[in-house]
C-alpha cells in the first residue's frame, strides 16, 4: 500500500483526474485535500508553462520542535516550468491558508492561541526542512495561499 492511497479519505478528500495526462508524472492520481489544492492542480494541469507535475511527490525528514520528534512531511506539489527563454525550473510548493503561513496573532482565548502556534512552528520546522533540500537541488520551496491561488 503506498502512501497516498493509506491517508486518501473519499469523505474529506477528492481525487484529480489530469486532464493532460502526460504532463502528471505520479504513479497514482493526485489527491486534492481542499478546494485550494484542486484550484492548483487545474492551474498546473492546465497552464502551457508547467511542463511536469505530481503530487506529494517525496517526504522531508524534519523535526517537530511542538512534538519533539523526528517526524516526515510530505510537500503538496513538485512542478517543472518553462519560461519565455526555454529555462526550466523547478519548484516545491506547498497549499495552505494565509492564515496558517503567519504568526499568529495573541487573542483572549488563550487555547486558541496555543494551538495556533503549535501549527505555525511545527510548519516553519517543516518549510525550513524542505526549503534546506530544495536548496541543495538548485529547486525553489514556495508556499501559496488563497490570495495567489484565486486572484
Amino acid at each position: 500500500m503506498s502512501f497516498m492511497s493509506n491517508v486518501f479519505n473519499p469523505n474529506k478528500h477528492t481525487i484529480y483526474q489530469p486532464l493532460n495526462p502526460k504532463k502528471y508524472i505520479g504513479k497514482e492520481l493526485p489527491i486534492s485535500r481542499s478546494s485550494y489544492e484542486t484550484a492548483f492542480c487545474k492551474w498546473c494541469d492546465g497552464n502551457t508553462g508547467v511542463i511536469q507535475w505530481v503530487s506529494e511527490p517525496f517526504a522531508v525528514p524534519y523535526y517537530d520542535i511542538v512534538k519533539k520528534k523526528n517526524r516526515r512531511y510530505y510537500p503538496d506539489f513538485l512542478i517543472k516550468v518553462i519560461n519565455r527563454s526555454k529555462e526550466i525550473s523547478t519548484y516545491v510548493i506547498e497549499i495552505k491558508p494565509l492564515s496558517q503561513v503567519v504568526a499568529p496573532v495573541k487573542k483572549s482565548n488563550k487555547k486558541t492561541y496555543m494551538n495556533e502556534m503549535a501549527t505555525y512552528a511545527t510548519n516553519m520546522s517543516k518549510w525550513n526542512a524542505a526549503d534546506i533540500i530544495c536548496k541543495k537541488k538548485g529547486w525553489q520551496f514556495k508556499i501559496i495561499t488563497e490570495k495567489e491561488i484565486f486572484k
